[in-house]
Formats: structure tokens, C-alpha cells, sequence
């Protein structure tokens, strides 16, 4: 990890390193992606099957695509106890906390008396992605599909990479159907996205995509956004704990190691700290922690190339950091926490206290683990139900009201040069 302090000569120019673009702009991903987005559109399912063996190192073919009702009962069957408690657990939180963010149509009159309002409808075919290259995230199923299915979306495509036997993640599987997932493809990556934006005859298109991925994914997503809706850009994982010298050194470094073991080697970790000694004693114990892990080659990879130990001036200094970071999750350990995290504005989610760890929001707080990244949340925020729900404005005039507009409209058009738009009012007043 890289360790730096305020009092270093050179601490101006690594927070400058600190803070440069993510790999949502990677020029070599964006060139790599483009390439496999445009065999999808020229190739169709043929691009699908190639990409598949290429990156999967699976055979299948056309047929194979889509999950089969018997996969889906296998899946069923091989699910324990432990693991259907769970889903459940998760999945009643996730469904609660969806419902509160529902929109609700509306209507009311204006001053002229017409009737004005908006409609909120599900989209009719969403499209979701759940990552399964390094770790099958069971539980991005629910944070994502069960938000479709309390907005009422009827058609809920899931595509999701396979394995090399050609099989999709068995607890993936049965947390996908239980959520609500009503088609399952096992495609992957950038060409999944691609699938479902542009259509191929194995996956008609969708409206609107959703979920986490890795770096290409989130390329593609950006590079399609306009053939699709997208939701946001939620790319590699991203951790900041802010701490004070009342946090709990073993805390962090634990927090800070779950965030960097996804896997693809981009994800993104800061301590930013007011205390050296708490710098020290978080260095010190992701050391420790590190070599008890199963996959800590991963996780060493990450924290090589995006680890930061970050000792600043003050908390003031801290939270512009923070701030000028937007991290996809932030933890605030430190005194009166609540009121520092208020002072936060760009995060994707805050954690408070020494007892909220971010593995809580990842599985089974209630809000969707699926987040902003790569500083975007400076302006995008999380995933939430209303997304999955498209606006439509109502507007209803009658003759009455329709005349009280009349000189507004008309002025509005010679003004604008518009001659045909105050005609197709005044027309009105007249028959």
C-alpha cells in the first residue's frame, strides 16, 4: 500500500496521483470494449458463443444461452437451510426499504385550471447484470432484481457469466429466481451488456440496464448509454474509512481488505486518518490480517496498485478528501460521527460508528449495495426503486383553460419565430 502524511514534501503531488481517473476511463479498456461491443452487433449470438469460450472457457451453443427451468430446479434443490434463511433475511430488508422510495402518481390543477401531473410506470423489460468471474455475488441478485420486482417490471432479464462446465453459480441461480428473475442468459462482461442493449435473436433487447461489473462492463454500459438506458456507472469496488484516533485499527484494515478482495485487481481503498499513530497501527494490521486470507493474492494486487494510508492535518482536511474522492462507500469512525458524516456529500453510502461495517450494506441492510465509482458519485447517486420506474408527464386542458393560455402561448410563438405552434392553439378558440 502506499503510505503518505501531510508533513511529506511531496504530499500535494500524490494526492494529485491519489485522485486520477478510475478505470471508467481507461482508453485501453474503452478500445477493448468497443471491439467487443461491435462483434455483438454485427454477430449476434455467433459473438456471444466466441466471447464466452475466449474469456469463460465454456463450449456452448445457441441453445444453451438461457437458463433452463431444470437448471433453475437444480439450483432450488442443492440450496440449504442456511442459505435460503439468508436470501430471506436479505431480501425482506431490500423489498421494505424499496418500497418507501416508490413513486406515486399525481395530478392537480394549475392556475389556469387545467389538469397536470405525472405517471409513474414500471419498465416493461429491464435488463440486470450480476458479476461471477472471481466471486458469484449471490447477493447483487437481491440488491438489484428484487427492486424490480417491487416496482413491478414484468419481464426481469438477468445475464451473468458461467463457469467452465458451461453452469452458472447454483446460490446465485436460486437467489436470482427467488428474487424475481424471469429469464437468465450465462453471458458476461461487456458482451452481456452489449446483448441486452442492442439485441440478439437469443436475448431481445431491454429498456433499461442495471448492476455492478468490472471495469469492462461499466465501459460498456458507458459506451452504450443511448442505445439503453443505463442506471449509473457502479464499476470495481471503493472503500474510504475516515477515522479519528478513537477508531479501531483492526476495524479498518478488516473493512479495507473485504473491499479489495473482489478481485479484478481495480478496486480502490482509502484510510484517510487525522492520527499517525492510528496510519501505523492500520498498516500494521492489514499486514496481519493479509496473510490469513484465502484469496490474498487478490486482495494484494489491489491494495499494490490502489491502497492509500492517508494521514492529513485535520478532520476539515479529511472530509474534503473525502468529498474530492466521492468513494462508492464511506466509514466514519470517529467522535460525534453523525456529524461529520453530514458534512459528506459525495458518497455513494455512509456507514457510521465502529459497529456498521460495510459488509452490512453489501448483503442485508436494506438500501441496494449497487453504488457509484471511479468519483462519479460526485453526481450520480446509488441504485434505487424509482429507477426502475419510467416518468411520464399528463397534461388535460379544457376550452376554458385553454383560452387563459391563449395570449402567453401566442407571444411565446412570435417570439420564437414559431408561427404554426400559436396556430394550432388559437385554432381551437375559434371552431
Amino acid at each position: 500500500m502506499k503510505v503518505i502524511t501531510h508533513a511529506d514534501a511531496d504530499f500535494a503531488e500524490r494526492l494529485r496521483e491519489l485522485t486520477a481517473p478510475s478505470s471508467l476511463f481507461d482508453p485501453l479498456i474503452e478500445e477493448r470494449t468497443k471491439a467487443i461491443i461491435d462483434g455483438v452487433k454485427m454477430r449476434g449470438d455467433g459473438a456471444l458463443l466466441e466471447y464466452i469460450e475466449r474469456f469463460d472457457g465454456a463450449r456452448l451453443t445457441v441453445d444453451g444461452l438461457k437458463v433452463t427451468q431444470a437448471e433453475l430446479l437444480a439450483a432450488s434443490l442443492t440450496a440449504d437451510d442456511s442459505l435460503r434463511a439468508a436470501v430471506q433475511f436479505a431480501d425482506k430488508n431490500i423489498a421494505q426499504f424499496a418500497r418507501k422510495s416508490l413513486r406515486k402518481s399525481w395530478s392537480a390543477r394549475n392556475a389556469q385550471g387545467a389538469t397536470v401531473g405525472e405517471r409513474f410506470d414500471p419498465f416493461q423489460r429491464v435488463g440486470i447484470y450480476i458479476p461471477a468471474g472471481a466471486a458469484p455475488l449471490t447477493s447483487t441478485a437481491l440488491m438489484t432484481i428484487t427492486l424490480a420486482r417491487v416496482a413491478g417490471c414484468p419481464e426481469i432479464v438477468v445475464c451473468s457469466p458461467c463457469g467452465r462446465d458451461g453452469g452458472v453459480d447454483p446460490a446465485l441461480l436460486f437467489a436470482a429466481r427467488f428474487a424475481g428473475a424471469t429469464e437468465i442468459y450465462k453471458v458476461g462482461g461487456a458482451q452481456a451488456v452489449a446483448a441486452m442493449a442492442l439485441g440478439t435473436p437469443s436475448v431481445p433487447r431491454v429498456q433499461k440496464i442495471f448492476g455492478p461489473g468490472g471495469a469492462y462492463v461499466v465501459m460498456a454500459k458507458r459506451l452504450l448509454f443511448g442505445y439503453v438506458a443505463v442506471d449509473l456507472l457502479p464499476g470495481p469496488s471503493e472503500l474510504l474509512v475516515l477515522a479519528d484516533d478513537t477508531a479501531s485499527a483492526k476495524f479498518a484494515a478488516a473493512d479495507l481488505l473485504a473491499q479489495a478482495e473482489h478481485g479484478s485487481g481495480h478496486e480502490r481503498v482509502w484510510l484517510v486518518t487525522i492520527s499517525r499513530a492510528v496510519q501505523r497501527a492500520v498498516e500494521r494490521e492489514i499486514a496481519a490480517q493479509l496473510s490469513e486470507l484465502k484469496h490474498a493474492e487478490h486482495v494484494r494486487r489491489a491494495l499494490d496498485q490502489n491502497g492509500w494510508l492517508i494521514q492529513v492535518k485535520s478532520l476539515d482536511d479529511a472530509v474534503k478528501l473525502a468529498n474530492r474522492l466521492a468513494p462508492e462507500h464511506c466509514e466514519v469512525m470517529t467522535r460525534n460521527a453523525r456529524e461529520v458524516a453530514g458534512k459528506i456529500l459525495t458518497a455513494g453510502a455512509i456507514f457510521l460508528g465502529p459497529w456498521s461495517p460495510t459488509v452490512l450494506g453489501d448483503y442485508v441492510a436494506g438500501p441496494s449495495h449497487t453504488l457509484p465509482t471511479g468519483g462519479a458519485g460526485s453526481s450520480f447517486a446509488g441504485l434505487t426503486v424509482d429507477q426502475f420506474q419510467r416518468r411520464t408527464s399528463v397534461v388535460e386542458y379544457n376550452r376554458g383553460s385553454l383560452k387563459k393560455s391563449l395570449a402567453a402561448v401566442q407571444k411565446f410563438a412570435q417570439a420564437e419565430g414559431l408561427e404554426a405552434h400559436g396556430k394550432s392553439a388559437a385554432i381551437r378558440t375559434k371552431s
